[in-house]
C-alpha cells in the first residue's frame, strides 16, 4: 500500500508539472506515456507469441507529436494514420516475424494506443487544453474511486464477468453518478471552465467519466485476450503505464467532443 501511494504522488507529480510547464512538455509527456503503452502492448503480444512491428507505432506517436506541436490541420494527421497502417503491413511483408497476424496487431495498436495518444496530443495542443484534461482527468479519477466503494458497499449485479469479475452495475452508477457531479468541482479551479455553464460541466464530466469506466474494461479485454494480469510492472502497486491511464485514454477525448459539441472546444 505504501508503494502504491509513493508511486502515485510521484506520477501525479511529474504529470501535473509537465501538463502546467508549457505546451511542448504537454505534448511531449502524452508522447512518453503513448510510447510507453505502445511498447508494453507489443512486450505483452511476445508472451501470446505473436511479433508486431513496434517501430511503426513509435514512429507514427512521435510524428503525431511533432504535428500536434506545429497545430498542424486533420489532413496532416489522417495521412499519419495512413502512412502507419502502410508500414504495419509492409513490414508483415517483409519480416518472417511478423507477417499477417502481426501485422494486424500492429495496426490494432496504432488505433489503441496509438491514434488515441494522439488525440491526446492534439487536444493538449489546443486553446481549451485545460477545461478538457481537467473535466476529463478529474472526473475520470473520482469515478473509479466511487465506482469502487459503490461495488464493494452495493455490488450485486456484474458488469461483464468475462472480462472484468470485479466490476459491478451498482459501481458503475455510482462511479458515474460522482464523476458528473466533479464537473462543478472543476469550475473551482482558477481560470477553468469560466465561460462553460455548469450543467455543461457536469454533463461532459458524466459522458468523460462514462467513457473512462468503458475504457478500463476495454483495457480489461486486452489482458485477458494476452492472458496478462497488467501490462508492466512500470509502476509499483499500478502495473504498467497502460493499466494506469486505461481510463483517462476515453475520458479526455470524450470531454473534448463534449465541449466540441456544445460550441466550447
Amino acid at each position: 500500500m505504501k508503494k502504491r501511494v509513493i508511486s502515485a504522488v510521484v506520477l501525479l507529480t511529474i504529470a501535473v508539472t509537465c501538463i502546467f510547464l508549457s505546451e511542448i512538455t504537454r505534448v511531449l509527456f502524452f508522447a512518453v506515456a503513448g510510447i510507453m503503452c505502445a511498447y508494453e502492448y507489443s512486450r505483452g503480444l511476445e508472451k501470446a507469441e505473436v511479433y508486431c512491428a513496434a517501430w511503426v507505432m513509435y514512429t507514427y506517436i512521435g510524428i503525431q507529436a511533432v504535428l500536434a506541436i506545429l497545430h498542424a490541420g486533420t489532413t496532416a494527421y489522417i495521412a499519419c494514420m495512413a502512412a502507419g497502417v502502410y508500414l504495419a503491413m509492409f513490414s508483415g511483408i517483409l519480416h518472417a516475424k511478423v507477417r499477417g497476424k502481426g501485422a494486424i496487431y500492429t495496426v490494432a495498436g496504432l488505433a489503441y494506443p496509438g491514434f488515441i495518444y494522439g488525440l491526446m496530443m492534439m487536444i493538449s495542443a489546443s486553446p481549451r487544453w485545460l477545461e478538457v484534461i481537467a473535466l476529463g482527468c478529474i472526473s475520470s479519477i473520482v469515478c473509479d474511486s466511487f465506482a469502487l466503494f459503490g461495488g464493494m458497499r452495493f455490488g450485486k449485479h456484474k458488469v461483464a464477468p468475462d472480462v472484468s469479475p470485479h466490476k459491478t452495475v451498482e459501481g458503475c452508477i455510482c462511479g458515474a453518478a460522482a464523476g458528473a457531479l466533479s464537473g462543478l468541482l472543476v469550475k473551482l479551479i482558477p481560470n477553468c471552465c469560466n465561460m462553460i455553464p455548469g450543467w455543461i460541466c457536469v454533463v461532459t464530466a458524466l459522458v468523460a467519466s462514462s467513457m473512462g469506466q468503458i475504457g478500463d474494461l476495454a483495457e480489461s479485454l486486452v489482458k485477458r485476450m494476452l492472458g496478462l494480469k497488467d501490462f508492466s510492472k512500470l509502476i509499483p502497486g499500478h502495473g504498467g503505464m497502460f493499466d494506469r491511464t486505461d481510463s483517462i485514454m476515453f475520458a479526455v477525448p470524450a470531454a473534448y467532443l463534449c465541449l466540441f459539441l456544445f460550441g466550447y472546444a
